[in-house]
């Protein structure tokens, strides 16, 4: 075999950069110790709306991508501070004034007697204090604002203390408790997909509406293209909402500030400033959002004043808490859940010197970490959070699935089989090979006249879990479960009716999604979360697998199957950081030096057109390309242009598409859907996505479809293919970290070539740059919720 990348001899390492490209991330998650350079928003949604860093002072093309800062020493604002030490301090005065109250019809004491009642009193309090710290804590608590009064309203129905009609203007009936489906129970008659999938375009926006926000758009000195989407993003008023408020147009993705900065001045002249409340308000929306992107569900409040300072705002403290007052951002607080106040801290370690006590680990005060989070997102973890737990403990767990476990095949799918009969949610972990067990349990379910399902993230996931099956009807794709265009639709209480249901590829599932799924199931029904841990983490924000696996709220399987072959040897090793060498004796892994960009999509060309096919007999619509970015001299632009002017050349003439074309669909931020074109007319461009038919409509096309035949390593996640060919240009290399490397090496099947220039960055980053920590409230929100039989 070749050598691997590295030890290669002449590869490129002294070459001048090309244009930075950022990591791949469709969803807008930057990669660890990347910059955000161009090309991060294209590849957040990869035609979806794009974001740029708000601590860049230089101006960047129109999709240039974003990301949030990295956290700041943490801390609250001396507002916070000052309101804790002011309510601690009235309560305290409250309580010695009872006190007092009360010693003063008491018989009097002696000096040491009253000294030995003080000691016994700052001693029960100490032990209240630490009783309330150790007894659960109810999900939601840390709520506030819009998110707490919603989470309120649902909780008021589903407990029967009030109906829909008390929320809604519509009388509505009030719903009945959700019961688990029978076991046994026929499921009820299935919904048929449909032959065609048609793209759901954005609401229509009126004319008189649209005519509206150019007038004042161009008022401001903004381009009129901006009209749609404006209207998209703030409704029919957005006409009178951005005349008003000018910085209201941040809310539409792709602006940045300084361009709404100037649209205000455009508008308002002298009466706007940099610290005009409705800019500080919506510079705080901005950055969550963009946050967002990168996978955040929240952000350090210190990150959050940083990224204020940097856009001129003198009063970062004030900013944000007049973002929190008008409800664009919530406030949590992280660690302990009151903080003493100074005066009972030195009661406590006078008592403590007095008594001769060391103070213990119990007494240790842990700081407090003041998050901001937008409401969608934090709605969206407690919902999660409390579905979870649901689930743990409402599932029956003395169902006998003995004789089922002891026909598996394999022992790690045994293990799955029993693990899961005992458990409402289990946690699966393991490469490629080990998805065999998933399907296994899924057969060994249904075997036992259960309704069992699996859920993958790709038509090609589904695919592959459908052959280790042997049953179509055993996968769906987890967009099309949601939808209801596949699997068993729902039963009479509106539930999934499904007694278990396997997610494999669970590090992509995003906490909205997470929280819409876990929500349908019923009572009593099982969960699986399948995956491997070490690759890219999903496109939208949150990191629902991972938290799981942190909390460890539920049993968890790790399998002890490993990927064979040299492939599956070489990502194992990458997986622990270590970029081994590997026998590779019928060319499996390939190592082709380069020294610049351009020979990089040169010799890409010459693999995916000449030499895998003609070496291995695997065509060229059958080995993808990977690599870094969108931008840059050999990002996906510049490759899918080549590769289409040698594989399928033509006019372009169904807007940029010819029939046979490899394109990418994007039906929403984060999704990537491979297919190939297949022709066009007055209802849109026709799109074939792994055997489904789809049909883009043409005001959308523009926006979701993008050639396919290169791909980033985020949009590849989930799906394989016979052969891939990963580009390392030299200046990917500030875009690598160890899951891009171990996601991009483990899409082919049976060959992967290396087209490789960035020399030791390569080892580095395996080694080195392990994935970006997201900020996310789900593991605490899970580890507080009372789940008596989550595992030790």
């Amino acid at each position: 075999m070749t050598a691997l990348p590295g030890e290669t001899p002449g590869t490129g390492g002294t070459d001048t950069p090309q244009d930075a490209v950022s990591p791949p991330d469709e969803a807008g998650a930057q990669e660890p110790g990347a910059p955000e350079p161009e090309a991060d928003a294209e590849a957040a949604s990869d035609g979806a709306a794009e974001v740029v860093d708000p601590a860049s002072t230089e101006a960047a093309e129109p999709d240039a991508g974003a990301g949030a800062e990295a956290a700041s020493p943490e801390g609250a604002t001396e507002a916070e501070a000052a309101s804790a030490d002011t309510e601690g301090a009235s309560a305290d005065t409250d309580t010695e004034a009872a006190s007092t109250d009360a010693a003063s019809s008491a018989p009097e004491l002696s000096e040491a007697q009253a000294e030995l009642a003080a000691q016994r009193e700052l001693r029960e309090r100490i032990e209240q204090r630490k009783a309330a710290k150790a007894a659960p804590i109810a999900a939601g608590a840390g709520l506030s604002g819009t998110a707490a009064d919603l989470l309120a309203a649902v909780r008021a129905v589903e407990s029967g203390e009030k109906t829909g009609s008390a929320f809604f203007g519509q009388p509505a009936a009030p719903q009945a408790p959700r019961r688990p489906a029978p076991a046994a129970a026929a499921p009820p008659p299935r919904t048929p997909a449909p032959q065609t999938v048609a793209t759901r375009a954005p609401q229509a926006a009126s004319p008189e509406a649209l005519d509206g926000v150019r007038a004042v758009l161009v008022a401001g000195g903004a381009p009129e293209a901006l009209a749609r989407p404006a209207v998209g993003a703030l409704g029919e008023q957005a006409a009178e909402l951005l005349r008003t408020d000018p910085w209201q147009l941040l809310a539409v993705p792709g602006v940045r500030p300084e361009q709404a900065d100037g649209f205000a001045r455009a508008l308002l002249g002298a009466d706007c400033g940099p610290d005009d409340g409705r800019r500080t308000t919506a510079l705080v929306g901005w950055a969550l959002e963009r946050a967002a992107l990168q996978g955040h569900t929240a952000l350090d409040a210190e990150a959050v004043r940083a990224a204020l300072a940097e856009r001129a705002v003198r009063d970062p403290d004030a900013a944000v808490r007049e973002a929190v007052e008008e409800g664009i951002a919530l406030l949590f607080r992280e660690g302990e859940d009151e903080e003493p106040e100074e005066d009972e801290a030195a009661e406590e370690g006078e008592a403590a010197e007095e008594g001769g006590l060391a103070p213990d680990a119990d007494t240790a005060r842990e700081p407090v970490r003041i998050l901001l989070g937008l409401d969608r997102y934090a709605l969206a973890e407690e919902s999660l959070a409390d579905g979870l737990a649901r689930l743990v403990n409402a599932c029956e767990k003395a169902a006998d699935w003995a004789e089922a476990a002891a026909a598996a095949p394999s022992p790690s799918a045994a293990e799955l089989i029993r693990t899961t009969a005992a458990a409402g949610l289990v946690a699966h972990s393991g490469g490629e090979a080990a998805r065999a067990e998933p399907a296994a349990l899924i057969a060994a379910a249904r075997g036992l006249g259960l309704r069992a399902l699996g859920a993958a993230h790709s038509e090609d996931g589904r695919r592959r879990l459908a052959a280790a099956t042997g049953d179509p009807d055993t996968a769906v794709t987890l967009a099309g479960l949601l939808s209801g265009a596949q699997g068993p639709g729902r039963d009479e209480d509106g539930a999934l009716a499904l007694d278990l249901l396997v997610v494999l590829d669970a590090p992509q599932l995003d906490v909205e999604s997470a929280a819409v799924l876990v929500e349908a199931l019923a009572d009593g029904a099982r969960l699986v979360l399948s995956g491997d841990p070490g690759v890219l983490g999903s496109a939208g924000a949150g990191r629902v697998f991972a938290d799981v696996l942190a909390a460890r709220t539920c049993p968890q399987v790790v399998s002890r199957t490993p990927d064979p072959g040299p492939i599956g040897e070489l990502v194992s090793g990458i997986g622990i950081g270590e970029l081994n060498q590997v026998d590779a004796p019928g060319r499996e892994v390939v190592i082709v030096p380069v020294r610049d960009a351009g020979e990089a999509v040169h010799r890409t060309v010459q693999l995916v057109a000449d030499s895998v096919p003609r070496a291995f007999a695997i065509p060229a619509d059958e080995t993808q390309v990977i690599t870094v970015g969108h931008g840059g001299a050999a990002g996906t632009r510049v490759l899918n242009e080549a590769l289409k002017q040698r594989l399928n050349p033509g006019p372009g003439r169904f807007g940029g598409f010819d029939p046979g074309d490899r394109v990418v669909h994007v039906p929403a931020p984060g999704r990537a859907v491979p297919g190939v074109v297949r022709s066009a007319d007055a209802e849109g461009l026709h799109l074939d996505c792994g055997g489904v038919p789809v049909v883009v409509p043409q005001e959308r096309v523009e926006s979701s479809v993008r050639h396919g035949w290169a791909l980033s390593a985020h949009q590849a996640a989930g799906m394989r293919w016979p052969a891939a060919v990963v580009v390392l240009p030299g200046d990917a290399a500030a875009g690598l970290s160890r899951p891009w490397v171990y996601t991009a090496f483990g899409r082919g099947e049976r060959h992967l070539s290396v087209v490789h220039g960035v020399d030791q960055a390569l080892p580095h980053a395996v080694a080195q740059v392990p994935a970006q920590e997201r900020t996310t409230r789900l593991r605490p929100l899970l580890e507080a919720l009372p789940t008596p039989d989550a595992a030790s």
